[in-house]
């Protein structure tokens, strides 16, 4: 077993066509690449990753159905992501947004 299989089977299990990921965008790819490298890179474990997850589709699932956003599956992800990084002091709060100001006004076709 690999270590994304800790996903598999789990509320937090990524969307999968004939067991292939599934990715609707670029940018979902890529938030799911960056968790993918800081697991290789043991900044935390997938296990780790998985708590955050679950805990921000729960939230999604909490919102009345009224004010609740179409289901995305890598939003949450993302927003799991951002929580990790800045609950294990990789970013604070401040610089986390700096950053993504700074990645979303790049110009289109400039993504690394």
């Amino acid at each position: 077993m690999t270590d994304l299989e800790v996903l598999d089977g789990s509320p937090a299990a990524p969307p999968r066509d004939n067991g292939e990921l599934i990715f609707e965008a670029p940018w979902q790819s890529r938030a799911f690449g960056v968790a993918a490298d800081l697991v290789a890179s043991g900044h935390f474990t997938w296990n780790d990753f998985r708590e955050y997850l679950i805990e921000a589709i729960s939230e999604w699932e909490a919102v009345e159905s009224d004010e609740q956003q179409s289901w995305d599956y890598y939003s949450c992800w993302l927003a799991a992501l951002e929580r990790i990084l800045t609950k294990r002091s990789f970013l604070d709060g401040k610089e986390f947004e700096i950053r993504a100001a700074q990645y979303a006004s790049r110009p289109h076709g400039h993504d690394h």
